[in-house]
């Protein structure tokens, strides 16, 4: 059944230009990613019917995944289903794989096309505003591969749902959440999305209520960014979560790997304690993939402090270069104070200057400027092929007593004393954890991005004061600051 509706998917992708299916953030989804979700659902022994809801339908592949999976069900003898669609191109194809479904199915399918906008439509009903519906529809099985696409925050759509979005939010997490609200008590939903949602300031809003109102049951990571989607070119880091509506926390939650698409029969799998995947204040969502990064967890998640709890803070760099060019200077004169860069993290350490072009600024704007002490610069953006994710280098004001101001380029970060200036051992000690083989594994569970965003940076666990002190100590006296010696010396805190 499932090869007929590809077949014909292709024929309109071929004679549909990708320009004009971006424009709705339409990617569709292969056969055999089309056949695990759906095999991930549960059917209840005594179940004879059930209802479905495909919101942003495109051409059904979905669906009719999902009714073919049925087939090997003898109890079930009739198939509901909603599709959501409102891209008057594929509506046509649309229909035509769910007649072709439902004569195929040896199930009675009954299936209704919806082609208002799935999110505004609704909005009455998910905010329980006076004019909604008081008993909205509900359904079983939530089943969904969301628009992916990036919306004004004044978007009718962002505007309909502030509990979820904020910012200029993305379809997909707007979709996500409108299908929960969706099931019923206990029903479940198989979405595939990005993983950016999982971590991060910009996305809390959406995890607190979805991971609230439901709870995530399993977990499907595709190692390759640019093999989940057939004859289509997307480089983004995608996954498939199943989630069931319910306020109860499962004990475990099973997490799934596979190269790419084509990869289903070659899975990993690992079946992980809740708590430790779905964790914090933050709902940060960890996305493991074997007993070595679960034990990366465990160590680090022993700890109960952040960085702004024992009194520093990671910050972004304050000087966008290209938009301050009238500032910028190649050389020193006369009121110049050093941009820092990137590049002037070389082997641990800051090196300034390494005549390098727009190396000075000469600006009396306060908000380019800051306080010539002790810092810890990381970098904010690293090649997804580098070994390492979090590099930094120790920047000591006193390497630098000519100057009481200093300006850094907003590429890197740096962390700052809340209160006052950062002794040397604390500087030390704060390269211990970031310059260690631990922490970069931990940042690269939390966030499988390029980018080191501060946000999370400033929720993982340290240790307290005094003991990152004690590293830093231990640090300067030894003088390395190879990987290997602050793996050493952080061994004896979280061994």
């Amino acid at each position: 059944m499932l090869e007929k509706i590809i077949e014909l998917t292709n024929l309109y992708i071929d004679s549909m230009p990708k320009k004009e299916r971006k424009k709705c953030g339409q990617f569709f989804t292969s056969l055999e990613t089309a056949r695990f979700m759906v095999n991930l659902y549960e059917i209840p022994i005594e179940k004879q019917s059930v209802t479905v809801l495909d919101a942003g339908a495109g051409s059904g592949i979905l669906s009719c995944a999902f009714i073919e999976w049925l087939e090997q069900f003898d109890t079930i003898t009739e198939v509901k289903l909603t599709c959501y669609e409102n891209d008057e191109n594929v509506l046509g194809i649309l229909r035509e794989n769910l007649d072709y479904c439902k004569k195929c199915s040896t199930k009675r399918v009954e299936y209704h096309i919806r082609t208002e906008n799935y999110i505004t439509s609704q909005y009455l009903d998910f905010n329980c505003m006076i004019g909604g519906n008081p008993n909205p529809p509900k359904y079983d099985y939530v089943i969904g591969n969301p628009p992916y696409m990036k919306i004004p925050k004044g978007a009718p759509e962002a505007a309909a749902m502030p509990k979820v979005c904020y910012g200029a939010p993305n379809m997909y997490f707007i979709f996500a959440a409108m299908g929960l609200f969706n099931l019923k008590d206990g029903g479940e939903m198989v979405y595939i999305i990005p993983r950016s949602w999982t971590s991060g300031a910009y996305f809390k809003r959406f995890r607190q209520y979805f991971l609230t109102e439901g709870k995530l049951e399993h977990i499907h990571l595709f190692v390759s960014r640019d093999k989940v989607f057939d004859k289509e070119d997307v480089l983004q880091e995608t996954i498939i979560i199943k989630a069931r509506k319910t306020h109860l926390s499962p004990e475990q939650v099973k997490l799934t790997s596979s190269k790419s698409n084509k990869d289903f029969d070659e899975i990993t799998s690992l079946t992980v304690p809740y708590t430790l995947v779905v964790t914090g204040k933050n709902y940060y969502v960890y996305l493991v993939t074997d007993d070595k990064e679960v034990e990366v967890l465990k160590r680090l998640h022993q700890f109960c402090q952040t960085l702004p709890d024992i009194g520093v803070k990671m910050k972004t760099g304050l000087t966008v270069d290209f938009r301050n060019r009238s500032i910028l200077r190649d050389e020193e004169e006369e009121g110049a104070i050093p941009l820092f860069y990137s590049q002037h993290i070389k082997q641990g350490k800051v090196e300034f200057p390494i005549q390098k072009e727009h190396e000075y600024v000469v600006t009396e704007q306060r908000g380019l400027m800051q306080d010539n002490k002790n810092y810890l610069f990381v970098k904010r953006f690293t090649a997804k092929e580098e070994p390492r994710r979090l590099q930094c280098g120790i920047y000591l004001a006193k390497n630098y007593p000519q100057y009481t101001k200093i300006s850094t380029q907003n590429k890197i970060n740096f962390i700052d004393g809340l209160l006052g200036e950062m002794s040397e051992c604390l500087v030390y000690g704060l390269f211990v954890l970031f310059n260690s083989t631990l922490y970069d594994k931990y940042y690269r569970i939390l966030n499988g991005s390029t980018q080191v965003n501060s946000t999370e940076v400033n929720s993982m666990p340290v240790p307290d004061m005094e003991s990152i002190q004690e590293m830093g100590r231990k640090l300067m006296k030894t003088k390395d600051l190879s990987e290997k010696n602050c793996d050493l010396i952080l061994e004896g805190y979280c061994g």
